[in-house]
């Protein structure tokens, strides 16, 4: 789906927030296809995109204008935009140590 990659290219330009992709997902090199497509959910009233966090504090704002920017023109311009973050990436922590 054309729309997914271009939310995708958003999302990349967004510091500290990368695609959650599910655990089980096989190896990259093995699917033919953009495994980090799993992240987003495209339906006609709602569009979801699971992330993780890279960096603290998180762009959210940031990143759900980035997103929404794709949607206008489309038939999803007046969807819901629903950004979910699925989990903290320990290195996102690592200020809290001292490191």
């Amino acid at each position: 789906m054309v729309i997914v990659a271009e939310l995708l290219k958003a999302l990349e330009k967004i510091e500290g927030l990368r695609p959650s992709t599910p655990a089980s997902a096989p190896a990259r090199s093995w699917i033919p296809w953009d495994v980090d497509a799993l992240a987003i959910d495209v339906e006609d009233d709602l569009v979801c995109v699971r992330v993780v966090a890279t960096r603290l504090p998180l762009s959210l704002a940031e990143a759900g204008e980035s997103l929404r920017a794709v949607l206008v023109g489309t038939q999803w311009e007046k969807a819901v935009v629903r950004i979910v973050v699925t989990d903290v990436d320990k290195r996102a922590l690592d200020h809290l140590n001292g490191a």
